[in-house]
């Protein structure tokens, strides 16, 4: 192999000492940041609102206890609810926020309470002056914080009673004639009485115990922490006859990320050039390393890999149809073109967890498609009984996405009775999982990394750098499963602030962290196993660039935590370490000019055209998606406002789809080049199928999301948050005209994935032979020896 001069012998020891350090900064760095995390984990876990013993009125009577709050979480999660509407501003779009409704009806409640009592009338009779008068008393009445730690006991006034009692009329009509809406009526039913002696289930009527759970998130977004002057949600929602405004804290590290980002742009940049900390071309100009596909070896577990590629297609095709359904019932909540038996069976909140499930599930089976292909050729050879352990996860894989589906339908629907946490749908956006469905997952990652440790074994023993490539791509596929474990720590009684900080750590950290880390890792081997890039200057981008990356990313998990309950300190260090996420994106988009130049270079015989393409898509939705859309609404300031709308799928979409999505196209595209006998590649069709994803995703963005939630936030000033969340925002002519343009980068987009579905299917039926059997060594590049 050709090597770059300026990583020549001469060099080596430099470089060595280059690399050591770099080592050094990342432990370094990993260390910190977890350490950080874990202690603002524990202080969430003491700072966290009381879910009080019991809630009594003044005169003594119990109102509540903590049995049906924590029953309420439990309906709330077993009705799918949180892919409805949100809950603390987190769940779905569809319908409100539960804790800005339930908020606005408990301080109207106590303001009629208040305007019988000094006035003899309703509080919308009164005067203005009047009405001054009452909301100056309800919200200092509001704001005072009746609990009593001693004793785990909350007090109500008679006003706050009143309005508790407002809480519940208004959710026994909701969930017994529908919301007029998207929500079905009878969707709870009263005599839904539990069976089990299970702690998250309290026996009673169900729909008075989600209206405790809503009037409870009511209450701490409301009431100040003992001895602090803002709320347990640091004054969110956003809602000024309750007293909620904007905290200081919101407004100074809005002001002061931004800051931060510009010093350390700067800083950063400045190391990146000077020590030329980029993957540097292995090849000279001119003399582009030949790459003959028909001379390519491949081993039997390599071409049973194709399976998991063709199911990846299909699963990206029944999510994008979920996603269009979801979009629909926008502009049409209670049926699909008049068609009602359609929502009867589908209805949003089902939709809405199969469309996440699934972009998970698609997304992570092709990575570990890919991770299946590559292994061999990391390790040089395959091992006995390989083909054996991936048909075996594969099926595995089968039962998983099909029973999970099944049993959530069956869980959201009432069928599964106090089962649905075991078998259903848990109820927690992103992590609709059933815990047995999750030990499933679980299990079959773990087969995936034995079977890539069995590749990859020889490999590591040859390569004496415990730091290098090879085992950089072991720690990477390590951490796949080891950090899904984080999800077993929610149970269905967990504090709703508690869960939601773990439930993070599944999106942000394992989603959006873990899977990036490991795409970066498997781009260089990528790079480095087709002669484009030397292994020396990878390592060394490699390590900056995790560096910056989790430095970054695994603090700046705090912008989740703003308004959640969790204590004002994550607002600073959301902001500031969420703000400097957008670096190692934007240098992405350098990487990507990089190999835009190989894939040039390359001429029109380079055989992995279609792969580039959507690694520079990824790069570009890296920067766009990921980071300015991210920045927008991760600034404190922004969020207060936006928190839980349609800004927030903009950036989903556009991060979600636009890197990992694109990404995970990517390598099935370059698993397949490689199986996928020659003549029956068609690059034309595959760069259309390009075009028309990244046109469609940029519409949907452009054109609906983005507008929409500009005006939302517009709204939400203006008139308080619950406003932007009611339906009668979504019905507005403007709202309803930008939701049903929609149709048309979605159909553009789904031109796309039909595209990828047929010619993934096709592919299958025109595999290579193995060139090469078990334990018989392969021709490939040693990725153990130096350079």
């Amino acid at each position: 192999m050709e090597v770059n001069p300026s990583v020549g012998p001469s060099l080596r020891p430099e470089r060595r000492t280059q690399n050591s350090f770099l080592k050094s900064i990342l432990i370094f760095t990993i260390l910190i940041s977890f350490t950080v995390l874990l202690a603002g984990g524990y202080w969430i876990f003491k700072e966290m609102a009381p879910r009080p013993k019991e809630v009594r009125s003044e005169s003594g009577k119990v109102l509540m206890t903590k049995e049906t709050i924590i029953g309420g979480q439990a309906v709330l999660q077993k009705y799918g609810l949180m892919d409805y509407g949100t809950v603390l501003g987190y769940g779905s779009y569809m319908g409100p926020d539960y804790t800005a409704e339930a908020l606005k009806i408990y301080t109207e409640g106590m303001q009629d309470y208040k305007a019988k009592e000094l006035y003899h009338k309703p509080f919308s009779q009164l005067s203005n002056d009047e009405k001054m008068i009452i909301r100056d008393k309800v919200m200092k009445e509001i704001r005072k914080n009746r609990y009593n730690p001693v004793t785990d006991v909350l007090v109500l006034t008679d006003a706050q009673v009143y309005g508790l009692e407002k809480v519940h009329d208004y959710y026994h009509k909701v969930f017994t004639n529908g919301d007029g809406w998207g929500l079905s009526k009878g969707l709870i039913k009263e005599s839904d009485m539990p069976k089990t002696n299970r702690a998250w289930v309290a026996k009673g009527d169900q729909i008075k115990q989600i209206a405790d759970f809503f009037f409870w998130t009511a209450w701490l977004s409301s009431t100040p922490r003992i001895g602090d002057h803002i709320t347990y949600t640091n004054n969110w929602p956003y809602y000024k006859d309750a007293g909620n405004t904007m905290s200081f804290s919101a407004m100074w590290w809005s002001g002061a990320s931004v800051t931060i980002l510009v010093l350390f742009v700067g800083i950063i940049l400045f190391f990146f050039y000077r020590y030329q900390l980029s993957m540097q071309e292995a090849y000279k100009e001119g003399q582009f390393p030949v790459i003959d596909l028909r001379k390519q070896p491949l081993t039997p577990s390599q071409v049973k890999s194709g399976k998991y590629f063709t199911i990846v297609a299909v699963l990206f095709f029944v999510q994008s149809m979920f996603g269009a359904l979801l979009a629909h019932y926008y502009v049409e909540p209670d049926s699909f073109f008049g068609i009602k038996w359609i929502h009867d069976l589908l209805p949003f909140n089902i939709a809405k967890g199969y469309h996440l499930q699934l972009a998970i599930f698609w997304i992570a089976t092709s990575w570990l498609g890919m991770g299946i292909f590559i292994a061999p050729l990391v390790g040089g050879h395959e091992p006995k009984k390989q083909g054996l352990l991936v048909d075996i996860l594969f099926w595995a894989l089968v039962v998983l996405v099909g029973g999970s589906m099944i049993g959530e339908w069956l869980g959201v629907k009432g069928y599964l009775g106090n089962n649905w946490f075991l078998l259903g749908d848990q109820g927690w956006e992103y992590i609709e999982l059933g815990r047995i469905w999750q030990i499933i997952l679980v299990v079959g990652m773990l087969i995936w990394l034995f079977i890539v440790f069995r590749g990859i074994k020889s490999g590591l023993k040859k390569e004496s750098d415990k730091g290098g490539l090879i085992h950089l791509l072991f720690y990477s596929a390590i951490a796949v499963p080891f950090f899904y474990i984080f999800a077993f720590f929610i149970k269905p009684d967990t504090n709703f602030t508690m869960a939601d900080y773990w439930r993070w750590w599944i999106i942000h950290l394992w989603v959006e962290g873990i899977f990036e880390v490991f795409a970066v890792v498997v781009i260089g081997f990528l790079l480095v196993q087709m002669k484009l890039v030397t292994k020396n200057s990878t390592v060394r981008a490699l390590y900056f660039q995790f560096t910056i990356l989790l430095g970054s990313g695994v603090i700046g998990i705090g912008h989740h935590y703003y308004y959640n309950g969790a204590p004002e300190i994550w607002i600073a260090l959301g902001a500031v370490f969420s703000a400097l996420e957008v670096i190692p994106l934007t240098l992405l988009i350098l990487e990507a000019y990089e190999q835009y130049k190989m894939m040039r270079d390359g001429g029109v015989n380079f055989p992995y055209k279609s792969t580039f393409w959507f690694l520079i898509s990824t790069a570009i939705w890296n920067l766009v998606g990921a980071g300015v859309l991210g920045f927008l609404i991760n600034l404190p300031a922004v969020s207060y406002f936006e928190h839980g709308q349609f800004l927030t799928p903009a950036h989903g979409h556009g991060s979600m789809m636009g890197v990992y999505g694109m990404f995970g196209i990517a390598v099935l595209l370059y698993s397949l080049r490689n199986i996928v006998k020659p003549e029956a590649w068609n690059d034309k069709w595959l760069k259309f199928a390009c075009w028309m994803l990244n046109i469609g995703l940029a519409g949907m963005i452009a054109v609906t999301l983005l507008p929409i939630g500009i005006l939302q936030m517009k709204e939400a000033f203006e008139h308080g948050y619950w406003a932007s969340r009611s339906p009668a925002f979504l019905q507005q002519n403007l709202v309803r005209t930008l939701l049903t343009l929609r149709a048309v980068p979605d159909t553009i987009f789904l031109i796309g994935v039909i595209i990828i579905m047929v010619f993934s299917v096709k592919s299958l039926f025109h595999l290579r032979k193995p060139t090469h059997g078990e334990e018989e060594a392969l021709p490939v590049v040693d990725l153990a020896k130096e350079e």
